[in-house]
């Protein structure tokens, strides 16, 4: 946009020489139409120097450009003065009086001085804005932005001060009147300097606001997440499955599972459903996959009551114990005899004990059926599951 108004401007000069009769008014212009800044910025001075105070037309717009023609041996100082000069002075048109406000201001909030200036201009430039806006002819997207900016600006001295609610309020309008993507980036990343300073209170807030805006699934994992981590859990699911119903992403799958998995620990109603989820994020693109997996086989098999699984397996590693005992005592008696070494009472009582071997490794053999038709249904649900996510 300065590009654009500085060529405007250099345009109306370059016909404004024609008719221009005073030294005053011809310095000015030999200034602005040299194209090396510095060289601009040094001229600029000297005309300041000869002329401030006796009437130029141009003494306003001098000031307006060297606060704003970037030079290396101009100091930010120096900037910030002739563009209060230039202001005070007035004068001005609506896109240089802008262009020195948001410089001003930006400026005065990096520094975290002059707050109040800088909160001043921003409602000056709202003001601006709409009153151009509404103008014949007018651009209302340029002065969307203009507005957006005084908004930003809010925001950003509402940050330095500390105060969540107003800079979220602030850049979320600042949003909502032009749209830019890194206006979110900055909340974010507000937000998660609140979460890295372990600030919970304030980082949900900021959270919680951009989620209301965007409706984003990451946004809403990471609110999840925040209200999870701050015991939550239940605002946490709902806020999470909501997110997922619009936009299923293996992201989101694993959040809501690990916070069923957690709740399946108390609650065993829910370990169907942790299941599900812990396998939609395995085979949903998210780099949790495989521990969604591993987190889906655990709960399957650990804590599904009905299943018995892990019954199933103790039970099977005892009667495998068993029969190493039972195998071991057969050996040790009758394994080194051959039949016509066995007496009547050594063969009833070998039979007894190959009946006793028979009937654990039925036993075992019906467990372990047990314990393969549990793995086949583990498999079907990973089937569904694909089926299901169209994999």
């Amino acid at each position: 946009m300065k590009r654009t108004l500085l060529l405007s401007l250099l345009i109306l000069l370059a016909a404004g020489a024609v008719w221009a009769q005073n030294p005053a008014d011809e310095a000015y212009i030999k200034a602005m139409t040299v194209q090396d800044n510095c060289e601009k910025v040094k001229l600029l001075k000297d005309f300041i120097n000869q002329y401030a105070g006796k009437g130029s037309q141009y003494e306003n717009y001098a000031y307006a450009y060297l606060c704003l023609i970037p030079c290396p041996s101009k100091s930010l100082q120096e900037s910030l003065n002739y563009g209060e000069k230039a202001l005070t002075a007035g004068g001005l048109d609506a896109d240089v009086k802008v262009s020195l406000m948001i410089f001003l201001a930006n400026n005065y909030v990096s520094q975290g001085q002059n707050l109040d200036k800088a909160r001043n201009y921003a409602n000056q430039l709202m003001e601006i804005g709409k009153a151009e806006k509404a103008k014949e002819g007018a651009n209302p997207d340029k002065w969307n932005k203009i507005i957006a900016a005084g908004y930003y600006i809010l925001g950003s001295a509402a940050e330095k001060s500390k105060d969540t609610a107003a800079a979220v309020e602030a850049y979320l309008n600042a949003y909502s009147m032009s749209k830019d993507k890194s206006i979110m980036a900055s909340v974010r990343k507000m937000g998660k300097a609140y979460l890295d300073a372990k600030n919970y209170a304030e980082a949900e807030k900021v959270y919680r606001a951009i989620y209301n805006q965007t409706k984003d699934p990451n946004d809403a994992i990471a609110l999840g997440q925040l209200l999870n981590r701050a015991g939550k859990n239940d605002e946490a699911l709902a806020l999470l499955k909501e997110a997922y119903g619009k936009k299923k992403t293996g992201e989101v799958a694993f959040s809501i599972a690990v916070i069923l998995a957690n709740k399946a620990k108390t609650d065993p109603t829910v370990v169907n459903e942790a299941v599900r989820y812990s396998l939609e994020a395995a085979f949903l693109p998210n780099p949790n996959s495989e521990q969604a997996l591993k987190m889906a086989e655990g709960m399957f098999f650990t804590m599904n009551k009905d299943l018995k699984y892990n019954e199933t397996v103790l039970a099977i590693q005892n009667k495998v114990k068993e029969l190493e005992e039972l195998t071991k005592i057969f050996n040790e008696r009758f394994g080194g005899k051959s039949e016509d070494e066995l007496t009547d009472k050594d063969k009833k009582k070998m039979q007894e004990f190959q009946a006793d071997i028979d009937a654990v490794q039925a036993e075992i053999d019906k467990l372990k059926k047990q314990q393969e038709a549990a793995i086949t249904k583990f498999n079907q649900l990973m089937e569904e599951t694909k089926r299901r996510l169209g994999k």
